[in-house]
């Protein structure tokens, strides 16, 4: 689904409509793949519908396009209702991608139809902000930063605080070399979001961006390990510069090498520091995949 269901309806089309045995497939379940579609079901003897029926016309009208009204005659069109088993008039019920969701029966006032509408169309919402950050993750993990932005910048356009969005805006400009952005942009998290795992991603891929800024000299902390290959301390310190200075197999090797050595040292500081780089440099990232490999041979061994 799109993130704008209303952006699907042809120009002018109304979103009120009569459907019918042949067309129902099209009219409701089709057609509630990109918006929430009630389907009123009516009859002309109905006394109920009559009241009912321009109520719901015009609630439906009010939201925009982001919902359709389909109307049934069950009496020109018993084949439908009898297999949504519909037993009394009036009946309204809400398809959403392809099925039904939610319903109700009798005339009821506007608050009502309001609440039934309003319980779907914040899912349907969801649904369309959780795709489309999938599609944007995609295009970033295809090496496509433009396309990836694009998407997430759409994103925020309809949800300006969303944590997911936003950290994945930054990580498009952490990729493409402009670190002040990606640090103005994650700043913009709320503060109930920021142990989100995707924003905890950005800021350790910050810390790293910010000690490659910095290459430390790693000369004094090797001569150190070479004297005393237990030196813990200095293990962990040349591990947090090699990944500063952009070595992230040195870096990698290092904490494998400290954790195979003394795995509870410190807290467990090795692993912790292995899964603080992961997080750094992604998922899919070769160093993250090797050293998640290295890591639980040793864990599991």
């Amino acid at each position: 689904m799109q993130l704008d269901p209303a952006s699907t309806a042809p120009a002018g089309a109304d979103v009120v409509y009569d459907t019918s045995t042949a067309t129902f497939a099209k009219d409701v379940i089709e057609a509630s793949k990109d918006a929430i579609v009630l389907v009123d079901f009516w009859a002309d003897w109905c006394g109920p519908c009559k009241q009912l029926t321009p109520l719901i016309e015009s609630v439906v009208r009010s939201y925009g396009g982001k919902v359709k009204l389909a109307k049934l005659d069950v009496d020109k069109h018993p084949a439908i209702s009898g297999q949504l088993r519909i037993q009394s008039l009036p009946t309204v019920y809400a398809f959403l991608n392809g099925q039904p969701v939610d319903g109700f029966t009798g005339a009821q006032p506007e608050s009502a139809i309001r609440a039934l509408i309003d319980r779907h169309l914040g899912a349907a919402a969801e649904a369309d902000l959780a795709q489309a950050i999938g599609q944007a993750q995609q295009a970033f993990d295809e090496g496509d930063l433009q396309g990836a932005a694009e998407v997430y910048a759409m994103v925020l356009q309809s949800e300006p605080q969303h944590a997911e969005a936003l950290a994945g805006l930054a990580q498009c400009y952490l990729a493409s070399g402009d670190v002040e952005r990606a640090r103005q942009t994650i700043a913009l998290v709320p503060p109930d979001k920021s142990n989100d795992p995707a924003v905890s991603r950005v800021h350790a891929a910050l810390d790293l961006a910010d000690r490659a800024a910095n290459p430390v000299d790693t000369s004094a902390l090797e001569a150190r390990l070479a004297g005393n290959p237990a030196d813990h301390d200095a293990r962990l310190e040349l591990a947090v510069a090699k990944a500063g200075n952009g070595d992230k197999e040195g870096a990698v090797d290092e904490l494998i090498e400290l954790f195979r050595r003394d795995r509870n040292w410190n807290d467990e500081a090795a692993r912790k520091q292995l899964v603080q780089f992961f997080e750094a440099w992604g998922p899919k990232d070769p160093q993250t995949l090797d050293g998640r490999r290295k890591l639980s041979s040793l864990m599991f061994a």
